[in-house]
């Protein structure tokens, strides 16, 4: 862990052939680069909004909030679940409005409940004063292990961390 309490979480699809998600390959030159790290319950993600993901002048477009939401969902599933799914459904809320001029935004996500196999995960958007300008509740299916392995090329829980001496 660093000193404020993260935890750096390595994106093991680099390299993987065919990888190009929208969301958080480094290598989608149209995409969103997302990044993440573990805080207690939460996975949290630092992101630079941009201006050509405007919806009107100087806001954060609501479906590139909702496409930021259902991204953290799915790390958020693969780190603290240890395996894989397919989004369900997704509730959003805009409170406020993301304006893209913030130098960084917070996304964060953590898992309220566990129905069988349907995991209900919280999702957050916050300004750069920590105001809360959007929330999501996004329904997860969640995959068995093994068949998030086969499936969805789930790499396994090891893969996500560096390793410690």
């Amino acid at each position: 862990m660093s000193k404020s309490g993260c935890r750096r979480i390595l994106n093991p699809y680099t390299g993987l052939e065919g990888y190009n998600c929208f969301g958080c390959s480094p290598e989608n030159h149209s995409g969103l680069h997302m990044e993440f790290f573990e805080e207690g319950d939460f996975v949290i993600c630092h992101w630079s909004p941009t201006h050509y993901f405007s919806g009107y002048k100087n806001v954060l477009h609501g479906g590139i909030q909702a496409t930021l939401m259902d991204e953290i969902t799915a790390w958020v599933i693969q780190v603290k679940l240890r395996t894989a799914g397919v989004t369900a459904g997704m509730n959003v809320r805009f409170i406020k409005p993301v304006l893209v001029t913030e130098k960084t935004i917070i996304i964060r996500a953590r898992i309220e409940k566990i129905l069988k196999q349907i995991a209900l995960v919280k999702t957050e958007i916050l300004n750069s004063s920590r105001e809360i300008c959007s929330e999501g509740e996004i329904k997860y299916f969640i995959y068995p292990p093994d068949e998030a392995k086969k499936n969805l090329s789930y790499p396994g829980y090891e893969k996500f961390f560096e390793k410690i001496e």
